[in-house]
């Protein structure tokens, strides 16, 4: 092991790659048909996410237009994952308002993000589950298949 390797830093193998945003910070004012190109979201749920609170405050331009950050795609792209995770939406509005809220409120962050985890684990059993009943019947159907050739 070289002085190199011992001392670097290590690596999170389990994050994912630092997304590649279409304008460099500092230079990163999207519109909203921008963001809805780049994210793959409707505007209106772009314009909902921002009704309901689940959307931190957006800028705007001098005529009122929303103009979103590279900031806000990474928000986006956070709430992308809870989505996935099955999280309430309830839930998520109530993660932006402790994210509003500040530091104070990592303790409660950590929490309903610890539940979600729990509850996506608890998922992934089932869908395994679920997973090795299919494989079962498939291997059933496929031997059956096979016998009925012998015939």
């Amino acid at each position: 092991m070289t002085l190199i390797e011992s001392t670097a830093v290590p690596t999170d193998l389990c994050k994912s790659a630092p997304p590649a945003y279409p304008r460099p910070e500092g230079q990163d004012s999207y519109t909203i048909s921008e963001v809805v190109a780049f994210t793959g979201l409707t505007a209106h749920t772009l314009r909902w996410y921002e009704r309901i609170g689940l959307m931190p405050h957006v800028d705007r331009s001098h005529t009122g237009q929303r103009r979103f950050s590279n900031r806000d795609l990474d928000w986006l792209a956070f709430v992308g994952k809870l989505r996935l995770t099955g999280m309430p939406v309830a839930d998520m509005v109530r993660y932006a308002e402790l994210v509003r809220e500040g530091e104070h409120t990592f303790e409660a962050r950590q929490e309903l993000l610890e539940q979600t985890r729990r509850d996506v684990v608890a998922r992934i059993a089932e869908l395994q589950d679920t997973l090795a009943v299919l494989d079962h019947k498939i291997e059933f159907y496929a031997g059956a298949h096979r016998a009925s050739e012998r015939v």
